[in-house]
This record gives C-alpha cells, sequence and structure tokens, in this order.
C-alpha cells in the first residue's frame, strides 16, 4: 500500500498542493492511505478524490476572514516586506470576555465546508482510502488519529478544524467531554502512523528546510517572543517524527520517501497571504519536477 503524509506548516500548505500536484498528476501516484496534520488535514481529503483544482483555488484565494472569526494578527506592508504583529486590541478583548487564546477560528470551519462537502466524505468512503487526521488531546495530554471511516461528515469536519488550530492563536474545541487543539502539538509529521496501517511505500511532504541556515529573529515583546518559543518547540516535534518515522520505515522494510521545502518560506504561517500561496503552490510543483529530472532515482530522501 502506498500513503502520502503531509505535515503542518499553515499557509505554507500550498506548496504541498504543488507537490502533491505533480506526484500525482505527472508521475501518476495513487494513495491509498492519506495521513495529515494540520494544514496537511485540510489538504488530504480533495487529494484522496484527486481534486487538485479545487485545492488549488482554496490555497491560492483563502484570506484571513476565510481562517479567523477573531484574527490576533496585525500585517504591515513597509516597501515590499510584510511585518507581523500581535493585535494588542483583540488581545484585550479576549481577556475581558475570559477567552483562553488570543483568536478564534471560526471562520476556518466554514471555509473547510466550503471546499469539502457531505457528497466528497460519501465518494471518500464509498473508495475504501484511508483519510487521518492526528489531533492533540489536551485534556488527556495524548496525539489522537482520526479516519474518515469512523465518522459522519460533520464530525470529521469537526476533526479536520480541530486538526487546524494551532493553539493559543486560533480555537480552543471541546468535543465528546475533551478539549482539543491542533495536531501539530504532539506530531507534526505523523509517518509512523501510516506504516502502523499497513504502508510500505511512503511519500512525505515536510514543510520546513531540511537545516535552517539562517538566525531566526527574535520577538520584541512578550506575545511575539511567545511565537518564536512555539515555533522552537514545534521543530523539535518535528524533528522526533522524522527520525522515529525513519527508524520505522527501517524496521517494517518500507521505503521513504521525504520532500522538504527548499528555502524557509515564512516565519509566521499563520499569515494568509494569496500571491505568496500561489507561488508556493508552483514552486512545490516546479521544485518536485526538478528532483525527478535530476536524479536518477526520482525521489528527495529514501531509506530502505
Amino acid at each position: 500500500m502506498r500513503a502520502l503524509v503531509i505535515s503542518g506548516g499553515g499557509s505554507k500548505g500550498a506548496f504541498a498542493g504543488g507537490v502533491a500536484q505533480f506526484l500525482m498528476q505527472e508521475q501518476g501516484r495513487s494513495y491509498d492511505i492519506l495521513v495529515g496534520t494540520s494544514t496537511g488535514s485540510l489538504l488530504i481529503p480533495q487529494l484522496a478524490l484527486g481534486g487538485i483544482d479545487k485545492l488549488h483555488h482554496a490555497y491560492t484565494n483563502v484570506k484571513q476572514t476565510d481562517i479567523f472569526s477573531v484574527n490576533p494578527f496585525i500585517v504591515r506592508k513597509k516597501d515590499d516586506r510584510e511585518y507581523v504583529s500581535i493585535n494588542y486590541l483583540t488581545t484585550l478583548l479576549q481577556f475581558i470576555k475570559r477567552r483562553r487564546t488570543f483568536g478564534e477560528s471560526k471562520s476556518l470551519r466554514k471555509t473547510i465546508k466550503r471546499y469539502f462537502s457531505e457528497e466528497d466524505h460519501k465518494r471518500i468512503i464509498e473508495s475504501g482510502k484511508e483519510v487521518i487526521v492526528s489531533v492533540s488531546n489536551l485534556s488527556r495530554n495524548r496525539v489522537e488519529y482520526k479516519s474518515i471511516k469512523d465518522y459522519t461528515y460533520e464530525e470529521f469536519v469537526d476533526w479536520i478544524w480541530i486538526s487546524s488550530n494551532y493553539i493559543p492563536f486560533m480555537s480552543l474545541v471541546e468535543k465528546n467531554g475533551f478539549e482539543y487543539g491542533d495536531g501539530g502539538l504532539g506530531s507534526i509529521v505523523p509517518i509512523r502512523e501510516a506504516i502502523r496501517r499497513g504502508a510500505k511505500e511512503v511519500d512525505v511532504v515536510i514543510l520546513e528546510s531540511e537545516q535552517m541556515k539562517h538566525n531566526r529573529v527574535l520577538g520584541k515583546n512578550p506575545f511575539s517572543l511567545m511565537m518564536n518559543i512555539f515555533g522552537f518547540l514545534v521543530d523539535q516535534v518535528k524533528q522526533h517524527d522524522i527520525s522515529e518515522g525513519i527508524l520505522s520505515a527501517k524496521h517494517n522494510d518500507v521505503s521513504l520517501h521525504l520532500y522538504y521545502t527548499p528555502t524557509q518560506l515564512t516565519e509566521n504561517s499563520l499569515v494568509f497571504n494569496q500571491e505568496l500561496m500561489s507561488e508556493w503552490w508552483t514552486q512545490g510543483y516546479e521544485y518536485a519536477k526538478n528532483r525527478f529530472d535530476t536524479h536518477s532515482s526520482p525521489i528527495l530522501k529514501k531509506v530502505d
């Protein structure tokens, strides 16, 4: 069985869309198992259906208002650069309302339903493919994996949405008596889950460069510094997931193909810029194509 795994990465999911487009349309790859975290969970339902055009439209037209019902960020432009800072007024209002997060992402759930219909859900079930998203159960301090086969349409929309809620900047969701957040808090690159479910060949799109070659600029206030710290912690989870995935692949004789971004695309993946995301989609496609054109073995990395 062949699997596709897509990591978390917010707006950088556009890059993963481009990579998947090349693999599926140009290389003719079809996947029995698709596992995603955060933005990966948004991509995989349509990828299971071959809905590349619908995904491309979504990832190149999405705006902040399609994600945030309460946006905790302010984006300012100076010359050709964008600067992101915390919206202190919004944050203050959230504290006054006794909310536990700086922002809310109820708009994202509506956006998910716009691009993933009940008919889509039914078609995936009938296809026999496994579509799995990771979520973090914060009440129990554990990662959970939710398969489309086990849930109704509305329930699975909830799990996709929950998987994408990057706490504390997006919604904290209570479901079935537990409180949940972004799957990337505990499993940002869920390679082992794909292998555990029987995959023998796995394509993995990791929405980060393999090596950071520049110094990160730390925030100049507590809120922006908090974002840097969260980014650091997520990076550690990512490295752990990749190492565990490689070991699991070796132990289970799985062919593993890792696709990294060639450069750092952005320092704040919770800002959704249509122009940049359109460029990233094209970059993902061209990067995958280039790797196939320039390597005798058409993969970025292989673990046998």
